[in-house]
């Protein structure tokens, strides 16, 4: 490897230089199957070449959905090169919010894993913008109808007329009216993304990169290109199960981003779960709180990993801030722990009241404000809504209220009610939604809860209409015909009465402080 390749500009610009370069180097190993750069690349520009001949071209859209593989990657890159955005459909959602996102990102192709057909088939009659649907098998087996197309096609290269703000990617994620919202990302904002939140994230050589997290999130598609950025290989597990991991970290994966639970879940495990998740070099958490008691074992029981926090936001393609290693063993800041590190590079930052809209002094809380040139284009088809999170002068609004003490950023609470439940995100009115059609129930309010192994999980709080009732397992039952199941309630409190203020609005705050008094922060 070159020791400063050129800056990138476009999403696919790193993988066809290390192909030049270091053309048989390692670049992606998926099960049984493994790709050196050259052979990464070579699969990218045939998927470029079939999408045109599909007749797509710049600006159009195509959907992924599928549990993690390596194809998704080949097609978002692909896209991105001809000036084409890739919708990452998360393979959780139910039925009716499966139809809903796919036809929200305009896609013309879907590809689908095999897995996943007979869902896709049950509402194939209510996506009429798709016109192709390509079906992709977990390993590629004969017969697999994406390999076939890949194999059919003739390669092409870069459109010449996309340009650094093409959308390169559509990521959906819940917002303030309870559908996901498809948020739009640059080729100019991945790169930025990619390059600075690399502060902190190093790799040697020898060293591998574990892709586990789901591509349907920004904590796996943006993470999926630190090391196509740099060169280095990377192992992909299907899901984030515990023997998929292991078996990962045995074949020599030494880095990985993973949610607080999984690490919970290796604690849990037993001595040999332990000593193997303490070969990991770099154990970069996010996407949920990090319990404190939860970290200090993990801290123990690997001391010598490099452990990093980051907190970010779909809207600036993952990472905002990052608590460094080395901030993570500092004895004389030991509350350091609870904070979300200090802003990445390019990052401008400010504290303010949402209601004044005037920043705060220093260590007050309020809302979090950041401009970065990591920041979304917008969100798909929704002018009104971007308007209301990006400021005339670029601020990008996130909802979330903390406060900045010298220099690192503390995360307290949500303006928006969203819950981070194990790196998912679920917004509250979408599940109240479901909950207030019971014929049961007269109001509800659905908060999020501290949970050691998810870090936050659903809580619904409940007042049925006079003379009704029906149990909690029943309530959750109802939701789960309705939800994908990270999103439905693990516990129901009944109550006579809601909280309210003088003008009727629930009290959401006073019913989450019974449950967080000792966690530090009510996130």
């Amino acid at each position: 490897m070159t020791a400063s390749p050129p800056p990138p500009t476009f999403l696919d610009d790193r993988v066809a230089y290390w192909a030049e370069t270091t053309p048989d180097a390692d670049c992606m190993a998926y099960g049984e199957r493994s790709w050196t750069f050259a052979e990464f690349d070579e699969r990218i520009r045939r998927a470029a070449g079939g999408l045109r001949d599909l007749g797509l071209g710049r600006g159009d859209v195509v959907a992924f959905l599928d549990k993690n593989h390596p194809a998704c990657v080949e097609v978002t890159l692909a896209a991105a090169s001809r000036g084409m955005a890739t919708a990452v459909v998360n393979w959780r959602l139910a039925g009716d919010e499966l139809d809903y996102t796919i036809n929200d990102s305009g896609a013309r192709v879907l590809f689908v894993g095999t897995e996943l057909v007979p869902t896709i088939e049950l509402i194939r009659d209510r996506l009429p913008m798709v016109e192709q649907i390509i079906q992709v098998t977990p390993d590629g087996a004969e017969a697999d109808e994406y390999e076939g197309w890949l194999a059919a096609s003739q390669p092409a290269g870069p459109a010449p007329d996309r340009g650094p703000e093409d959308t390169s990617l559509i990521m959906y994620s819940s917002g303030t009216t309870g559908r996901p919202k498809g948020v739009m990302l640059s080729h100019r904002a991945m790169v930025a993304h990619t390059i600075n939140s690399h502060d902190g994230w190093e790799l040697d050589p020898g060293d591998i990169s574990l892709v586990a997290m789901p591509l349907f999130h920004v904590g796996g598609t943006s993470y999926v290109q630190f090391a196509l950025h740099d060169g280095f290989p990377s192992i992909m597990t299907r899901e984030p199960d515990p023997v998929s991991l292991a078996t990962a970290i045995m074949k020599g994966a030494n880095s990985a981003f993973l949610v607080p639970a999984l690490a919970q879940m290796a604690l849990a495990g037993g001595p040999e779960a332990i000593a193997l998740f303490g070969k990991l070099k770099f154990f970069t958490y996010g996407a949920a709180p990090m319990p404190l008691p939860l970290l200090r074992r993990a801290m123990e029981a690997w001391p010598d990993t490099k452990f990093m926090q980051v907190y970010g936001l779909t809207e600036v393609c993952g990472v905002i801030t990052h608590l460094l290693p080395e901030a993570h063993l500092d004895a004389e800041h030991p509350e350091r722990l609870l904070s979300a590190g200090v802003p990445i590079p390019e990052v401008e930052t400010r504290v303010v009241d949402p209601f004044t809209l005037e920043d705060v002094p220093e260590g007050e809380p309020g809302e979090l404000w950041f401009r970065t040139p990591q920041l979304m284009k917008g969100f798909h088809n929704q002018p009104e809504a971007t308007a209301e999170v990006i400021t005339e002068d670029g601020w990008f609004r996130t909802g979330d209220v903390g406060r900045f003490v010298d220099g690192y950023v503390y995360v307290e609470d949500r303006i928006k009610d969203m819950i981070v439940s194990g790196g998912e995100n679920v917004y509250s009115p979408e599940v109240e939604r479901v909950l207030t059609a019971h014929p049961a129930v007269a109001e509800v309010a659905v908060i999020g809860v501290p949970d050691e192994r998810w870090g936050e999980t659903v809580k619904a709080v409940v007042a049925f209409r006079e003379g009704e009732s029906v149990t909690p397992d029943e309530l959750i039952a109802f939701t789960r015909e309705q939800l994908a199941g990270f999103k439905c309630p693990t516990s129901i409190d009944i109550v006579d009465v809601l909280p309210r203020n003088p003008s009727g609005k629930i009290l959401k705050r006073d019913l989450r402080k019974s449950y967080w008094p000792e966690a530090g922060r009510q996130i």
